[in-house]
């Protein structure tokens, strides 16, 4: 695919998907949609990239829906559009939330860098990856309440798990936008940087992942915690735990994890996690203590 609303580029084992539409503040499209999917698609199959970085082109992360179409931006029917391929029980799916569900599944790591205003599905296109830093100038807002709309991309699933209830219903209800002092007091953000020093700071903590970890050890672990976050008894994570472990306890990366340890040298882990993940994995659909 030729993309027209990010940039993508790997380097140094770093996937960069930069959200390029920086005259609108990089306003989400369905073209950008698709984009996304099919960007993290070729993170997932390029045994190069061992993390992802997202952030945005300009002085914008993304400023939320485009509203060119004015009040019809929400109301597929009023814009013709028609068809099957995205509905399902005849109800069309929200664009943000595949977006977010393609990112829950990735296998990579991913870290945010949120350069400027990140509004409605801009925020909650966050949600999902793994961390997310803010630049000093950034702003955030849940402002769905303010457009007559609901909470959108999974983000009633995925924000009171990240902020608890109290902050996020605070956020949601008021529809209000904040700085990203406020985000990180809330845990939305881990760390806020000056705007200058963002971009470094991700492909920093980019790099200590690519340099030091077991690509097939991060991929389950970035799985079991989604997963474990609807588990409903610690149970159900020992179960995956106990597979996992023993798993990669026989594996050729944790040879090479305790011998570079102990030879006080870096790791240089082989395992692929395009191919080489358990024949459990993924769990949640074939339920293996069962």
């Amino acid at each position: 695919m030729d993309y027209q609303h990010i940039t993508y580029e790997v380097a140094d084992r770093i996937a960069t998907i930069t959200l390029s539409r920086p005259d609108r503040l990089n306003a989400f499209t369905p073209l950008m949609q698709a984009e996304m999917i099919d960007a993290f698609d070729r993170t997932d199959g390029d045994d190069d990239v061992r993390a992802v970085i997202v952030t945005g082109e300009g002085r914008g992360f993304c400023a939320g829906a485009d509203l060119g179409a004015g009040g019809d931006t929400f109301d597929a029917g009023a814009r013709g559009e028609s068809g099957s391929a995205s509905t399902s029980a005849g109800v069309r799916r929200d664009g943000g939330g595949q977006v977010v569900l393609r990112i829950y599944e990735c296998t990579k790591p991913v870290i945010a860098a949120v350069n400027g205003p990140a509004v409605g599905v801009g925020s909650t296109m966050l949600l999902p990856m793994d961390v997310r830093i803010a630049a000093e100038s950034a702003r955030f807002g849940f402002v769905f309440a303010r457009r007559g709309i609901t909470m959108e991309a999974c983000s009633s699933w995925f924000l009171p798990r990240l902020v608890g209830m109290g902050q996020a219903s605070e956020w949601v209800h008021t529809g209000r936008v904040f700085g990203a002092d406020e985000a990180q007091r809330g845990g939305l953000v881990s760390a806020v940087h000056p705007d200058g020093e963002l971009l470094d700071a991700a492909r920093a903590l980019a790099t200590e992942i690519a340099d030091n970890t077991s690509a097939v050890s991060v991929a389950l672990n970035r799985q079991m915690m989604w997963r474990m976050l609807g588990a409903d008894h610690p149970m159900e994570a020992h179960k995956v735990d106990s597979r996992a472990i023993d798993y990669m306890g026989r594996s050729a990366d944790v040879r090479e994890g305790v011998e570079a340890f102990l030879e006080k040298r870096s790791p240089s882990f082989t395992m692929s996690a395009a191919t080489d993940l358990p024949d459990f994995y993924p769990w949640w659909d074939v339920r293996p203590f069962e």
